[in-house]
């Protein structure tokens, strides 16, 4: 077990395997954890360094708590990796969560460390509105169900957005899937996923899409679950560098752990 230790005294969980000349860095996704990219990491193994990591408040990070925990402040906690481990010329991933720390990373410290950036399936805007139909729930999640969220139980919310994540799960008794939720919701700090399902809400990082100079690869599933598969379409509208995309066939949101072989291979081809 290794922990990295952040300049607040706070740790942060991370595994460290692989050899190569190139370095990837994985991060997950909301209530998710390093072990999404345990398989690919090992199927990795001879081609590159491969770093995963738990987020502040998830999985090995859970007791990482100070303060209110903000995409931003993930941003931070990758800098300090990246710094602290003196990466450079890093291939960088981000799943959900991990795609929107990346686009904060962006804003914040720019691109020179990185050789690229892989999206996977996820928008740059959560709240869909009028002139946005790409967002969280296939196009379906206004402002106005937020607000009306937020006015039901924290569990409610993320029961949610696991039946809307992985639909099939809606045929398991309900009693089971609570208690497997409750669980899986153990491993997190209840404060820290709040604030940052909060944050996440109120971003609108379309802009910082059209500031990335690196090349950008795009991982979307089809038909996906809880984001559109147009989604690849607006970012290849919209981002201004080399431009990449990979459809991921019958898969949901849980498009890594249904396809670790394949996101695997994808991500060797782009190391070149």
């Amino acid at each position: 077990m290794s922990f990295f230790n952040l300049k607040s005294g706070e740790k942060l969980y991370y595994e460290d395997t692989g050899s190569g000349k190139d370095t990837i860095v994985m991060l997950h996704g909301w209530t998710s954890s390093h072990l999404i990219y345990s398989k690919p990491a090992v199927i990795l193994s001879d081609k590159a360094r491969c770093i995963i990591y738990d987020h502040r408040g998830h999985g090995g990070s859970k007791s990482a708590k100070k303060g209110a925990a903000t995409m931003e402040t993930l941003a931070n906690d990758l800098h300090e990796l990246i710094c602290g481990l003196d990466l450079n010329n890093v291939t960088i991933v981000g799943w959900s969560m991990g795609a929107s720390t990346i686009l904060n990373y962006v804003k914040i410290f720019g691109c020179d460390r990185l050789k690229q950036i892989v999206l996977c399936d996820m928008a740059p805007k959560q709240i869909n509105d009028n002139k946005w139909k790409l967002g969280l729930y296939k196009g379906q999640y206004t402002q106005q169900d937020r607000e009306n969220d937020e006015k039901k139980n924290s569990f409610y919310q993320y029961k949610k957005f696991i039946l809307e994540t992985v639909p099939s799960m809606s045929k398991i008794p309900n009693f089971v899937l609570t208690r497997r939720l409750l669980l899986r919701l153990m491993k997190c700090n209840k404060s820290v996923i709040s604030s940052l399902a909060n944050s996440m809400k109120e971003q609108d990082n379309r802009y910082i899409v059209e500031k990335i100079n690196v090349p950008f690869t795009y991982f979307y599933p089809d038909p996906g679950s809880i984001f559109s598969p147009e989604l690849e379409g607006w970012y290849r509208e919209n981002v201004k560098t080399d431009y990449k995309s990979v459809r991921f066939p019958n898969s949901t949101h849980l498009l890594i752990a249904e396809n670790p072989q394949m996101f695997a291979d994808e991500l060797c081809k782009l190391l070149g």
